[in-house]
């Protein structure tokens, strides 16, 4: 664990008020995850209290990513992936056990506070999450942060992940057609080998480690436009340096899937979407590059700087467009919104958490021509 000396040196908290900054980085959540009560005064003044090193942080300790959301361009909406990792409840989930028993596995506080305010910030109406533990986590969480963002329409699925987690997505329009492939055998069996280690899996089928969801959103009509469908298919690749075979499996069958919307539906816009465990050099996003899907950094304004969507510096969260997707998008309006991040240096091992930290992720947003 590094000291408040040497973390302190790393962010220049003589500038900032060091020691309201060191102290909140090195405090966990004091009071879990229990939700503020408003008719208590103490606790209002210490919810206060944390919001003020909330923004005291978000100011001082992003790393990545613009500070602010601009605004949307008249006539359009705003379509976002965010990954806000391992949003889980206070209730324990008996069907979780061993390593994924989830008892203590309950977001801290003050970094579902982080994310609601990046939330707010982004004024999304249409926002596809990743990490969620189920749809009873995701309305507990919107309820108590979100009841003022008009998201009438919540969809989160049970992803087959032994971990618990799931995608989900909060919209503003409506949202129909839900489907998922879990378990869905991809072809091949997994190695021998994972790295230089026995491969856990070895021999088995490969599979949709986290089934994709895809789903349907239904825009209604503009002054100019009719209603229209656009189809998203909300992704949570499979994680890890040696899982890149997998991860390649899961592209193509995932790719195969949005090419039979596409014969489907002739015309169909599609969006595939959400935290790709890699990035665009990678094969695993190459296979949908080869396949017709279209990078919306790939021509935008902000392609000529480095991108960055995880706190390890990479770009992989994605949003990839097909033709007929790519003629409603606003590219030029493509940015990715920056929360506080460790500094430089540091990793979740020394510091796992901190007020102000919301995820290890950053949300990546695109307007769309309603």
């Amino acid at each position: 664990m590094m000291n408040e000396r040497s973390i302190g040196e790393s962010l220049n908290l003589r500038q900032i008020g060091a020691s309201m900054v060191v102290g909140a980085m090195l405090l966990t959540s004091a009071c879990a995850a229990q939700p503020m009560v408003e008719d208590q005064p103490a606790a209002v003044e210490s919810q206060e209290a944390l919001i003020e090193t909330i923004s005291l942080a978000e100011k001082t300790m992003q790393r990545f990513g613009v500070a602010d959301a601009p605004a949307k361009p008249a006539g359009t909406f705003r379509l976002t992936t965010y990954n806000i990792e391992n949003l889980f409840d206070d209730v324990d989930d008996p069907t979780l056990t061993g390593r994924n028993d989830d008892a203590d596995n309950t977001k801290p506080v003050h970094q579902m506070i982080a994310v609601a305010r990046a939330i707010h910030k982004l004024d999304s109406d249409v926002i596809c999450l990743q990490e969620i533990e189920s749809l009873d986590a995701l309305m507990w969480f919107k309820d108590a942060y979100l009841a003022d963002m008009g998201y009438d329409h919540v969809l989160s699925l049970d992803a087959g992940n032994s971990r618990g987690i799931e995608n989900a997505v909060l919209s503003r329009f409506p949202l129909t057609n839900p489907e998922q492939w879990i378990g869905k055998e991809l072809g091949g069996v997994h190695p021998e080998k994972y790295g230089r280690n026995k491969n856990y899996y070895a021999g088995e089928p490969v599979a949709f480690r986290r089934s994709p969801l895809k789903l349907d959103v239904e825009i209604p009509a503009a002054e100019d436009r009719e209603a229209w469908t656009l189809t998203l298919f909300v992704l949570h690749h499979k994680s890890g340096r040696y899982s890149q075979y997998w991860r390649e499996a899961e592209a193509k069958m995932i790719a195969k899937l949005a090419h039979q919307v596409e014969v489907d539906h002739p015309g169909r816009a599609i969006v595939l979407l959400g935290d790709f465990n890699a990035q665009v050099s990678d094969e695993s996003v190459k296979v949908y590059l080869r396949d017709g899907f279209n990078d919306i950094f790939a021509t935008s304004s902000a392609s000529k700087t480095a991108i960055t969507t995880h706190e390890s510096e990479r770009r992989i969260d994605l949003l990839l467009a097909n033709k007929a997707a790519i003629g409603y998008l606003h590219e030029d309006t493509a940015f990715v919104l920056g929360t506080a991040a460790r500094p430089m240096g540091i990793d979740w091992r020394s510091l796992d958490t901190f007020e102000g930290y919301a995820s290890d992720h950053y949300p990546v947003s695109v307007d769309v021509d309603r």
